[in-house]
């Protein structure tokens, strides 16, 4: 079997959580969410760990969060800097945020060398939806003039938190199971009647529960590259103004692709239930799921020795 590579985007992680130190355990002997998410991609034949993070939580991460993961499997530290950017372009002055995870994605060209998945660093997506991309990330074959990429579709009802709405991105799917766009809504909620998306035109309205929603869990080939480049450079040509604040994601490039019939995207259809801290409230539903899985044999107790 090729060799396969799980790219983590962790860079913001110590922004959301106010310092490394404040990361919250999960499991029982202080797991993070981010350690099981390694600990199911050994498991599915992943064999190389890169973690995309800044340069000034280095040290902290590398003690909270990859000791432990360094002792498991070939491990890779990227950095995403702010001025890590193609030609001559340069952030501007004031702007202090990582660009996005396209950048991010971006930062591993020269690490990245064989078939990939990308996931975010704190979220829990389980372990058949690693199984479903490795076994993509295995077979993909891109052609001439098009990329072969997969991407890991939740059922929406298996994404919300019961204390507050989310954003999800809600994906068009084609009968055959390619995906045809992805849709940014930004405050989804779960209510006695239904799960609702609400537009500023139209207040409340109905989603279906089983469309599928990505969690920005993809499989990629490294010819990703040149076209993130590319539109990296195009993303960087906006305002100086604009640029003090935006960013790029990967959905958004991801969609270029497809529209330009550069990338076709299979979308693998999971029945795992997402799991991610979106309020702090969330993390005792996290806590209680991880105890279920051990309980259920999923986990071990202590998931390395």
């Amino acid at each position: 079997m090729p060799n396969i590579s799980l790219v983590i985007m962790a860079a913001g992680i110590g922004s959301r959580y106010g310092g490394l130190k404040q990361i919250d355990p999960v499991g029982p002997h202080g797991e993070l969410i981010i350690h099981y998410s390694v600990y199911d991609a050994l498991r599915a034949g992943f064999d190389r760990i890169i973690f995309v993070i800044r340069r000034d939580i280095e040290d902290a991460f590398r003690e909270r969060i990859g000791r432990v993961v360094e002792a498991q499997a070939a491990v890779t530290y990227v950095f995403q800097e702010l001025n890590d950017l193609p030609g001559c372009a340069h952030a501007p002055a004031g702007r202090v945020k990582p660009w996005g995870t396209g950048h991010a994605l971006w930062c591993c060209r020269e690490a990245v060398y064989a078939p990939f998945a990308a996931i975010n660093a704190d979220d829990f997506y389980g372990a058949t939806s690693f199984q479903a991309i490795a076994g993509h990330l295995h077979q993909a074959n891109d052609q001439a003039g098009l990329l072969d990429f997969g991407m890991v579709g939740y059922p929406l009802r298996n994404t919300l938190s019961e204390h507050g709405h989310v954003a999800r991105g809600v994906c068009e799917v084609a009968p055959d199971g390619s995906l045809i766009s992805v849709q940014e809504h930004t405050r989804i909620q779960a209510f006695a009647d239904g799960i609702k998306t609400w537009h500023e035109d139209s207040g409340w309205t109905p989603l279906a529960p089983d469309i599928r929603v990505s969690m920005n869990f993809w499989g990629f080939t490294p010819a990703l590259f040149p076209e993130l480049e590319q539109r990296l450079a195009d993303f960087l040509r906006q305002d100086e103004a604009s640029l003090l604040r935006s960013e790029l994601y990967l959905p958004t490039v991801v969609g270029e692709l497809i529209q330009a019939g550069r990338a076709h995207v299979q979308v693998l259809p999971t029945h795992e239930q997402w799991f991610g801290v979106t309020y702090q409230a969330d993390r005792a539903a996290v806590q209680a799921a991880i105890r279920t899985f051990i309980a259920q044999g999923l986990y071990p107790n202590r998931l390395w020795a």
